[in-house]
């Protein structure tokens, strides 16, 4: 997330806790596309109405932790982090209190061990009644990752106006067991530089209103593991 003083000015209300990330995973150029990635879907969260009148929940507190390395993810580049890191980033929001976490994040190439550290990453969410929310992806094909096979999760893609997929939303067993369609075409929320910018795809749908309003109901009936 970008840390221009405009854009701490908009997120100005909410109460914002950046958690210990390496040098690396810091937002350290703001024209990457994890800069603008992670500011877009912390304004969708927690902007000021002032600025951005369909943002969710102002005043929340929104635990950041960087995950995604700015070096090689330039603008237009798809953002992507490595299971350990994504595993680890959930242990830590765990210890530091979180009640949600918002996946927005691409895998890279996960081995038995890295898999098996992030299911038990999900497994500790569910023991703890922390709900996850992710991304299905933005692939358009019919595919699922160690995120969004998990049972614990529940997996959002994107749809137009129509409430049509969008076609390069991803789709999966996963998605039409326990998951949710939203908005994610032309969405606007907060740059780097703290002016608006419009995006699409499943990552800024999940932190949509219809999504927070059916996580919160989620959040008062689902049993714990």
């Amino acid at each position: 997330m970008a840390r221009s003083p405009r854009t701490i000015g908009v997120l100005a209300s909410a109460r914002l806790r950046e958690l210990a990330s390496t040098p690396n995973e810091r937002c350290s150029l703001s024209g990457s596309a994890a800069c603008r990635h992670g500011t877009a879907v912390a304004g969708m969260l927690c902007a000021s109405r002032q600025f951005l009148p369909s943002a969710i929940s102002p005043e929340c507190t929104l635990l950041v932790r960087p995950i995604f390395s700015a070096t090689g993810n330039e603008a237009g580049g798809v953002p992507n982090a490595e299971p350990e890191v994504l595993a680890s980033a959930i242990s830590d929001c765990i210890g530091a209190g979180a009640s949600v976490l918002n996946l927005s994040v691409s895998l890279g190439y996960a081995s038995r061990s890295a898999a098996d550290a992030l299911s038990e990453a999900l497994n500790y969410d569910a023991r703890g009644g922390v709900l996850v929310v992710a991304a299905a992806g933005n692939d358009g094909t019919i595919y699922s990752s160690a995120i969004t096979r998990h049972p614990w999760v529940i997996p959002v893609t994107a749809c137009g106006g129509a409430d049509v997929p969008l076609g390069t939303a991803n789709l999966s067993s996963s998605v039409g067991r326990r998951g949710l369609l939203a908005p994610g075409e032309r969405i606007t929320s907060l740059g780097p530089d703290g002016q608006l910018m419009t995006l699409s795809g499943t990552s800024f749908k999940q932190a949509g209103q219809g999504v927070a309003r059916r996580v919160a109901r989620a959040a008062r009936s689902r049993p714990l593991n």
